[in-house]
């Protein structure tokens, strides 16, 4: 993971270890993205080690996220008439598309290597 950051005063593009805070004009990256990332001719890109600057991950931040979308997923959904579709079990239905069931697009992806 990387965090691009641009200066077109400069015209000079960072890519250095993940942002711990949001700030404007900055992407945050994968690591694939990371590496194959390329700027317009006439930029300069400044490199920053990102394996010496590793921060260690927060269980607590992903808890809340996990509890997040736990919480949005159990909570009713109102169709347009104000009313959810049920099956004869009573539960909700879950909504289809062309491509077939709805599911959830978060996930937790295993680390690499």
């Amino acid at each position: 993971m990387a965090t691009l950051t641009y200066v077109y005063a400069d015209s000079t593009a960072v890519l250095g270890p993940l942002a711990q805070h949001a700030e404007p004009h900055c992407y945050d990256l994968c690591e694939d993205h990371a590496n194959r990332m390329s700027v317009p001719r006439g930029w300069s890109v400044l490199h920053i080690d990102r394996s010496s600057t590793e921060v260690p991950m927060d269980h607590n931040d992903l808890y809340a996220l996990a509890s997040a979308v736990k919480e949005a997923k159990e909570a009713p959904e109102l169709s347009p008439e104000g009313a959810l579709e049920r099956s004869g079990s009573g539960e909700p239905i879950a909504p289809t598309s062309a491509d077939g069931p709805r599911r959830g697009h978060l996930r937790i992806l295993p680390p690499k290597g």
